[in-house]
């Protein structure tokens, strides 16, 4: 059981739809790694099945989705819809780039983490994925016993 609190998180990055920018995504996968976790880079142009497949494939405790182009409230809640008939509630959904407050608000209203916009300190990322991923682990862990 402690195996499952210690182990290694690991974080999918993706990059959704059409949007060519990645430089933001590759500086926060590198920030992760750094601070120990393990992550996987999907690369540009992927559709939310290609994203939720290989999440699924990996055993990931996180999806970040790196969004810029304007497609947030349509990306999201389908990777939310995913998700859910992948049977994978306790994976963590979060992201970033240029999301109007009020529709950060609607997307964490429909389950989705926090949505981190451009400039945030890394450190900020890297404490509420540790702190999410731990609080999420040690809840599946008390639904088993």
């Amino acid at each position: 059981m402690q195996d499952q609190i210690s182990k290694p998180i690991r974080v999918l990055i993706a990059k959704v739809g059409l949007d060519g920018h990645d430089r933001g995504a590759k500086v926060i996968a590198s920030f992760l790694r750094d601070a120990g976790m393990e992550v996987i880079y999907t690369g540009l142009r992927q559709t939310p099945e290609m994203v939720v497949n290989a999440a699924m494939q990996e055993d990931v405790d996180v999806i970040g989705v790196s969004i810029l182009s304007g497609a947030h409230m349509t990306v999201f809640p389908k990777l939310m819809d995913l998700m859910k008939q992948n049977g994978m509630e306790d994976v963590l959904l979060t992201g970033g780039g240029i999301i109007p407050d009020h529709d950060m608000k609607k997307l964490s209203e429909s389950g989705v983490g926090k949505l981190f916009p451009p400039g945030t300190e890394t450190e900020t990322i890297v404490a509420y994925i540790k702190e999410e991923v731990s609080r999420r682990r040690k809840h599946l862990l008390g639904s088993k016993k």
